[in-house]
């Protein structure tokens, strides 16, 4: 933004503040610890508003039995609590669906972080008032410090108390406003002695563990600094929705700039030892610039490390953006470092510490004597330093070929034109310092064989003078413009080169098929690209459940025995030395070994692979490098951090997928089960019922039975018995099929004969039933399997038989699609629902069942598709097909 162009609102706090619209207000007690007054300082407010008119309800208030408390609710209207059943007693808990049908102006909810009784809607009481503040209905809840996620660990190593329920701290953040109640701990000790916080017994506890002088001192700290922090935060947001410039003199914040050249080492030590001194927070800043080949991670590790919010941004105006940021992060003051430059770089203006002082007067400036890094080959060059020092006399010599070659033909001062061209060219290849080099060698050359006196440095005419001045005036410009160029397009051309790297081996990731191929991968990655063995440790208990199938990577434990899973070359093994480091890595989860400040001795180097699970960074595993050499190559180091990144998220995901087709599995297995229960305590039951009832029959009135009415018990036993037999045949054959024990026995088979066949068959055992037939005569031969084609047929058959009214309409018909054969079954009866139509063919499942209608086993559409899939076709339903009616099976078979 130029200086001139009038300040704007940041479009992100606009966009904050239009998504509280709509939603009911929160606002927060926040107290150090219990007892420090937060529910009697709301509820004495409430009554305040209570009495102005306002509608207050109490949703629930948790009194401890404290006589303070309940004296402060007054006359306030209470919630009538919900009672939850729960093992035996009844709880009673706050109760959301009828807050929400009251929609007070004000609904006061006690302990934000209490957790619900199971059965409730949501499991957290935070939950409940983020639901509120939905509905819009404004809260008024309280809540103690040590019960923010952020705190948790703070409050346990203060304490050594670990409180078990916790807040999100994006619920503190997006409350609109946090009253702190505080009161010193002597006064809240005391306050415990004189029983108005627990009861006696209860109070001689607490002040043996939590309640002590100095636990409490530090409790009361934190919530003052969380409660600072909200301040802060509310006064940054109100500066960027109204486009204030910062920054404002209330809170110190340190600033560092991470050079992108050198060392930042010595300027972000300075900004921490600073940011401690003023109790302010760290933030570092580094700005990219066009044609920067030197690469900031290093110091933007060093920054994080530290414990600094960093940002990396890109621009053209160094200075410019260095105050822009300031301002817009408030800070306070900036820490830079002081570089050595080049005497012309000074002479036009480039001095960053001259440009910030007078740009922004408001900062204070710290600057720290940076040392120059140690002279090494430039990583945008391709050749070495005394080849591009070579290419000047070359090139210049070539323009001077040329300039020989067109003498006499054009005049003498044009041959400026031809150098210049030159100069063009080294400053691309080489860069400016080169370039004006190659300018003043052209200059004399030029002026000593061509310019008038030839072979003379003299110039003997006015117009000679111009035009060697507008030719060094020129030269220098293009020199300058032409190399920063050539330096864009190698950073360009290295950034490309490593996007390009890191695609291909993202796509070789995502590309293994296996658990244990990817990390094949990851090993053989990481040897290429540190030209030495690598290897790749899990921790133990993740190392042999990835040998188990369907386990891996469950529960990190970072303190976990490494195990070594993948190496390249495959014989390679760390050493005991080398797995001590392992061990510290992989507990601490920080890099460990050769090259490193821990155990540097060791000959291999272990970094962690770390991911984000559950909110918190954990340890996935580690990668060891043996490096062949000492020297470090920061080209190879960005791309094996690009390769930790990469193997981390390929390896999460690889837990993710396998944990989601265990689930999946489960539940198929669950839903097989109930269905295969369901069936036996049906199907199984029903001709049993029926066998066990003729039997008894036959056995204690046989000889007063008539013959026929003896001949239709034993016929009724062996009817129902063949359907056991046909229904314990139908699951063997599900269990063929899902094992993979089905192998059809390809030969020609003629279509036509098996259409006859199947509908003769299904006319005989439907008595009286008829099934049309359309079969062309041509109908060509398909290779399958006869005898499964038939069973497929016999059970399509039996349905549109069963499913259909007697006199209803069955058709079976072949015809040939191009290279394919279809086998259509059509019947006109109830039809299938369709929303029913994706399940059919599972095992199991019944479309349709009435009283009129013998149930099946829920298996014949699921065996048919398993065997027409073992021959190589596809089967599909439709329905219904006509006036609401009807259901057609289609097969297909390749001719």
């Amino acid at each position: 933004m130029s200086p001139a162009e009038p300040a704007r609102p940041d479009p992100d706090a606009l966009v904050e503040l239009a998504a509280r619209e709509g939603r009911g207000r929160l606002k927060v007690f926040l107290g150090a610890a219990p007892g420090v007054g937060k529910t009697v300082e709301m509820l004495t407010e409430a009554r305040r508003l209570r009495e102005a008119g306002t509608d207050v309800l109490i949703g629930l208030v948790e009194t401890h039995g404290r006589a303070e408390t309940e004296a402060a609710i007054g006359t306030l209207p209470r919630l009538p609590l919900s009672a939850i059943a729960y093992r035996g007693q009844v709880l009673h808990e706050f109760d959301l669906d009828a807050a929400l049908a009251r929609r007070p102006a004000i609904l006061l909810l006690d302990e934000l972080a209490h957790s619900n009784a199971p059965g409730s809607r949501h499991a957290k009481r935070w939950q409940d008032v983020e639901e509120l503040r939905d509905a819009g209905i404004e809260v008024w809840t309280t809540m103690n410090v040590q019960h923010l996620d952020s705190s948790a660990e703070a409050v346990a190593r203060v304490t050594g108390v670990r409180v078990a329920e916790t807040v999100p701290d994006a619920v503190l953040k997006g409350a609109d406003a946090v009253e702190l109640v505080d009161i010193p701990p002597a006064e809240l000790l005391e306050r415990m002695r004189a029983g108005k916080i627990y009861r006696p017994e209860q109070a001689e506890r607490a002040l043996r563990g939590f309640f002590k002088e100095g636990a409490l001192a530090a409790l009361r700290e934190l919530a003052l600094r969380r409660t600072a922090d909200r301040v802060d935060a509310d006064v940054t947001s109100w500066m960027r929705r109204n486009a204030v410039a910062g920054p404002w003199p209330v809170g110190d914040r340190v600033l560092a700039l991470i050079p992108g050249e050198g060392s930042a080492e010595p300027i972000l030590q300075q900004a921490r030892r600073l940011a401690d001194a003023l109790h302010a927070p760290l933030l570092a800043l580094h700005v990219e610039q066009p044609g920067q080949a030197e690469d900031p991670g290093p110091g933007i590790a060093l920054a994080q490390q530290l414990g600094a919010e960093t940002e990396i941004t890109t621009a053209t105006d160094l200075p410019a953006t260095i105050v822009a940021h300031a301002r817009a992060r408030r800070a306070t003051h900036i820490v830079l470092g002081r570089r050595t430059m080049p005497w012309w770089r000074s002479l036009l203006g480039h001095r960053l510490i001259a440009a910030l002082a007078s740009a922004a007067p408001e900062f204070t400036l710290h600057v720290v004597p940076s040392p120059v890094a140690a002279p090494g080959p430039s990583p945008a060059r391709a050749w070495p330093g005394w080849v591009s020092w070579l290419a000047v006399p070359l090139l210049v010599g070539g323009a001077t070929l040329a300039c020989m070659v067109l003498d006499g033909m054009v005049p003498d001062a044009a041959f400026g034109m031809v150098y210049l061209a030159a100069i063009v060219a080294i400053a691309a290849l080489a860069g400016p310092v080169h370039a004006g080099a190659g300018a003043v060698l052209s200059f004399l050359v030029w002026n000593f064989l061509f310019l008038p006196p030839r072979h003379t440095l003299a110039i003997a005419s006015a117009q000679d003078v111009l035009g060697a001045v507008v030719f060094g005036a020129v030269a220098a410009l293009l020199a300058g413009t032409t190399g920063r160029l050539g330096r864009n397009v190698r950073a360009a051309a290295a950034r490309l080169a490593a996007l390009r790297r890191l695609a291909a081996l993202s796509r070789r990731l995502n590309a293994q098929a296996s658990i244990a191929e990817l990390q094949v991968a990851v090993v053989e990655e990481a040897a290429r690209l540190s030209s030495g063995p690598a290897c790749l440790l899990l921790p133990l208990d993740e190392a042999l459940e990835a040998s188990l199938p369907g386990q891996f990577l469950r529960g990190t434990q970072g303190a976990s025995e490494p195990v070594l899973r993948a190496a390249y070359p495959t014989e390679v093994t760390p050493d005991e030395g080398a797995m001590a480091a392992a061990r510290w890595a992989m507990a601490q989860g920080r890099p460990a070994g050769r090259g490193t400040a821990t155990l540097p001795a060791s000959a291999w180097r272990f970094l962690p692979l770390a991911a984000q699970r559950d909110g918190q960074t954990i340890t996935l595993g580690l990668l060891g490098l043996r490096p062949v050499m000492d020297a470090p190559d920061p080209e190879a180091d960005r791309a094996i951090a690009a390769l930790l990144d990469q193997a981390a998220v390929a390896l999460e995901r690889a837990r993710l997928a396998e944990t989601a087709a265990q689930a999946r599995a489960r539940g198929q297995a669950e839903a097989l089960r109930t269905a295969l229960l369901t069936s036996l305590g049906h199907d199984l039951r029903t001709p049993l019922t029926a066998i066990r009832g003729a039997a008894e029959t036959l056995r204690t009135s046989g000889e007063a039975l008539s013959p026929a009415t003896r001949a239709d018990l034993l016929a009724s036993i062996e009817e129902e018995t063949t359907r056991l037999a046909r229904w314990m045949s139908a699951i063997l054959d599900i269990v063929r099929l899902e094992t993979g024990q089905v192998t059809p026995r390809r030969e020609p088979v003629e279509l036509a004969a098996a259409v006859e066949d199947a509908a003769a068959h299904a006319e005989q055992t439907h008595a009286g039933r008829v099934v049309r037939r359309e079969v062309p005569a041509d109908l060509p031969q398909a290779r399958l399997d006869a005898a499964l084609l038939d069973r497929v047929l016999e059970n399509l058959l039996d349905n549109a038989l069963k499913y259909s009214a007697p006199a209803g309409r069955v058709l079976l018909a072949a015809r040939q699609e191009g290279r394919e054969v279809i086998l259509v079954v059509e019947d006109d009866g109830i039809g299938i629902a369709r929303e029913a139509l994706p399940h059919v063919f599972d095992a199991f499942y019944r479309a349709a069942r009435s009283d009129s209608i013998a149930a099946g086993s829920g298996l014949g559409l699921s065996i048919c598709r398993g065997l027409v899939g073992a021959m190589g076709g596809r089967i599909q339903a439709e329905s219904p097909i006509e006036a609401g009616r009807g259901t057609r099976i289609t097969l297909r078979f390749p001719v």
